[in-house]
């Protein structure tokens, strides 16, 4: 296996462990693809938490094996994986996560609304949709997540299971999954205080463009 791939695939994860968007047991997948080509790597382990390389493997997009092992209950979900690289082109790596307040909304099946402003900043303005239930890797299941994903919205809530992000880059997923995680838990937290109010439509699209206009160092751009 190409080595900077698999430390690629690594480095996500250990972001995703960093960042806190994930459940005490770590369970979750990270994939990302190969440019180019019909192929991901892939997280075959059970947690991301003290993900090593050998935890890796390499799997084409119809699930093929290429390298390395891939246990059952593991290989189950590279079909979502897989059907978010054939949809989006652009995508270049999903994250899937457990990430517990987040999960708590796919659990009760009610989307995330845009209650912080991060979510308008970073593709989430009209919020996170919820993928009807279907069994673990099933036709269903991937089908239902197909026909919930928004145009423009790189995440879904799996209903009664968790959360599914992508977008071009690994830094991006991870950070997406957070924005996630950070407003379900901003949204528990507003209920005992009346309930969490989400951004006007217009004060979204100025969120946005207020954070186009900067860049990372916080200059306004020309």
């Amino acid at each position: 296996m190409d080595r900077n791939r698999v430390d690629q695939v690594l480095a996500a994860a250990a972001s995703v462990i960093a960042g806190g968007a994930i459940s005490h047991n770590g369970h979750g997948n990270v994939s990302i693809r190969v440019p180019g080509t019909d192929e991901m790597y892939y997280t075959a382990a059970s947690s991301l938490r003290g993900l090593t390389p050998d935890g890796i493997c390499r799997v084409r997009l119809d699930g093929t094996l290429i390298e390395g092992d891939l246990p059952p209950i593991q290989g189950a979900v590279v079909a979502m994986h897989a059907a978010m690289y054939a949809d989006h082109p652009d995508a270049g790596c999903v994250v899937h996560t457990h990430s517990p307040f987040a999960t708590a909304f796919a659990v009760a099946q009610q989307p995330i609304d845009c209650w912080i402003e991060a979510m308008a900043m970073f593709g989430l303005a009209d919020g996170v949709p919820v993928a009807a239930y279907g069994p673990r890797g099933s036709e269903q299941a991937v089908a239902n997540i197909r026909a919930a994903v928004r145009p423009g919205v790189p995440a879904v809530l799996l209903a009664n299971h968790g959360v599914l992000v992508f977008h071009r880059t690994p830094d991006l997923a991870v950070l997406v999954g957070g924005v996630i995680e950070e407003a379900a838990q901003a949204a528990v937290n507003a209920r005992v205080l009346g309930g969490p109010v989400a951004l006007p439509a217009g004060m979204r699209e100025a969120a946005l463009q207020r954070a186009v206009a900067f860049d990372a160092q916080g200059t306004r751009r020309a």
